[in-house]
């Protein structure tokens, strides 16, 4: 009986024996399992600990290459044997990695990237620090939370066109496209021994444009007086423009005259100056040089006296002026002028003068000249010599009487004149003053007094007095 069940008890040995020998080798590979467990997860947390504190080697590129074939087809053989120091290969990856953008912002941000974040596998690096002889198990490291996806960028508005440009809001008030800048008065009176007397009172109303440019209106008051005639009244009226077109500045005027008992005639004048050396001045404000030319064209009656007014005579004046600034205390000033008069008569007339000042003193040369081709003062009616020159000499002085209020000027010419080969002395005295009643109001009053004496008798053949003066009224 025993024998019958001694193959069982045989087997049943052998499956205990079996399952022992099962149980200690699951034991061992249990053992060996978490040996190389722990040992695997040391090693990768002293590989994570070792890449944060050290740059990458040319050994650590080469093992990524071979362990990441996805990284591998990023980066070239020939790139990879350029990294020959640490910085040559960290600027290497920069630029291998700046060039898989595709925006400007991850270029821009790729230098806080850290090299470990482009390598998905982790690293095996046999060193002495990785070996855990206590073969306990390290903390189980925490999971990496996955990073959340960026928000989606919002759209770009579209650029606006490069011509156009946002609208600009201006808190400054919008300025006038007219505003009253000045009103100029020029008045004039004229007497001599012959009984002929001239009264002129013009008003000249100044508009500034938005632009710069400027607007005149031109009246006033005329009043011609003459023995054995009856007087003539004058109202002119005339509007002109004044304005730069590049370097040139131009003036142009035209209007009417009215009389109380002729007819209506019209009037215009142009005037072009043109700067052929820009001004220099002095660090006191003073002019040191320039020169301007100009260039003059009027036309209209010839407003000399009752008789030349009452035979209609119109005259064209055209002519250029220069006016030359040499230094600072020295000026030179010429003019020409050509007439045309509707009786038929011409003149060429001349004016040159060179001024040196010393101080508040100043000493002048003047040279006057004026030729008709046909004396026709008996038809006519105004003074028309063939030949008429007058050379003189001047000293001046001008200075302040009241400092800031009252400017006068007071000057004495010395010179002789030649009429029909005829010459006689030729002197003049003038004195005028200009008011400042207001730091806007200004008022100018001159009078000159002449005599022309026969220097072989010394009487007076001709004489005559003037008041002439200006005020200006500044807005």
């Amino acid at each position: 009986m025993a024998d019958c069940f001694r193959p069982y008890l045989l087997i049943f040995q052998y499956s205990l024996y079996t399952k022992f020998i099962l149980r200690y080798l699951q034991i061992q590979l249990g053992l060996i399992y978490s040996v190389g467990i722990w040992t695997f997860s040391e090693a990768k947390l002293q590989a994570a600990q070792i890449h944060q504190n050290t740059k990458p080697t040319l050994e650590l590129t080469e093992l990524v290459t071979k362990v990441n074939p996805e990284s591998a087809k990023q980066y070239s053989e020939p790139r990879m044997l350029a990294f020959e120091n640490s910085e040559n290969r960290l600027s290497t990856i920069k630029n291998s990695l700046a060039d898989g953008f595709d925006n400007a912002e991850g270029k821009k941000n790729f230098d806080n990237l850290e090299l470990s974040k482009p390598f998905p596998y982790g690293f095996l690096i046999a060193a002495p620090e990785n070996f855990n002889p206590n073969l306990e198990l390290p903390p189980p490291t925490p999971p990496t939370l996955p990073t959340p996806p960026k928000p989606p960028k919002p759209p770009t508005p579209p650029k606006p066109p490069e011509n156009s440009s946002p609208p600009q809001t201006s808190t400054e008030p919008r300025k006038p496209d007219v505003v009253l800048e000045s009103i100029d008065t020029d008045y004039r009176y004229n007497a001599d021994n012959f009984g002929q007397t001239n009264l002129f009172i013009e008003p000249t109303i100044q508009f500034r444009l938005r632009n710069g440019n400027k607007i005149f209106l031109k009246t006033g008051f005329n009043f011609f007086e003459q023995r054995g005639l009856e007087s003539v009244t004058n109202i002119p009226l005339q509007v002109g423009w004044q304005g730069k077109i590049g370097e040139v500045m131009l003036q142009t005027a035209a209007g009417v005259d009215i009389f109380n008992r002729l007819p209506t005639a019209i009037n215009l004048n142009a005037k072009v100056d043109v700067t052929i050396s820009p001004p220099q001045t002095s660090s006191s404000g003073r002019l040191q040089s320039a020169v301007v030319l100009s260039g003059n064209l009027e036309q209209g009656p010839y407003k000399s006296n009752v008789r030349t007014l009452e035979n209609q005579i119109t005259a064209w004046r055209f002519g250029p002026d220069l006016y030359w600034q040499i230094d600072q205390n020295t000026s030179l000033f010429s003019s020409l002028r050509l007439g045309n008069y509707n009786d038929g008569n011409s003149d060429v007339q001349t004016f040159s003068r060179l001024e040196r000042k010393f101080g508040q003193f100043s000493l002048a040369a003047n040279l006057f000249s004026w030729s008709y081709a046909h004396d026709l003062e008996r038809t006519s009616g105004y003074f028309s010599p063939p030949d008429f020159l007058v050379y003189n000499a001047e000293v001046a002085w001008e200075g302040d009487i009241i400092t800031n209020f009252l400017r006068c000027r007071l000057s004495a010419n010395l010179g002789r004149q030649r009429l029909k080969g005829e010459v006689d002395n030729a002197n003049a005295y003038q004195t005028s003053c200009t008011v400042k009643l207001s730091p806007n109001v200004e008022a100018d009053l001159g009078y000159t007094l002449s005599n022309l004496r026969n220097h072989n008798t010394g009487e007076t053949t001709d004489g005559g007095n003037s008041f002439a003066g200006q005020l200006r009224v500044k807005f």
